[in-house]
């Protein structure tokens, strides 16, 4: 088994295993070629994923495709926004006003 589904609410599967450049994944049925090494963790697409979906990652929302996404293809940074704001920088102009 190359990935775990962690909930059958996901979009996504995360790999078992760390892949190859050029090695494949199997997925169902399906094959799957990579074409970058890939580590373990790692998520891929168990279904296409469109344009603003949103992707589900132990029945959560994790974040929204930036563009179609195909079945087999990884899910990461250049396809997808994080739904989670950011918590350690602050917007310009503004000051932090927390505990000392």
């Amino acid at each position: 088994m190359d990935t775990i589904l962690l909930s059958p609410l996901d979009n996504i599967v995360v790999l078992t295993r760390s892949v190859e450049a050029g090695g494949s994944v199997g997925l169902g049925s399906a094959t799957f070629a990579q074409e970058r090494a890939l580590g373990l963790g790692h998520k891929l697409a168990c279904r296409g994923i469109g344009l603003g979906e949103k992707i589900f990652k132990y029945g959560a929302p994790i974040g929204s495709a930036t563009r179609d996404i195909a079945e087999g293809e990884h899910v990461h940074l250049h396809n997808m926004k994080s739904d989670y704001l950011p918590t350690f920088t602050l917007e310009e102009g503004r000051e932090f006003h927390g505990a000392k």
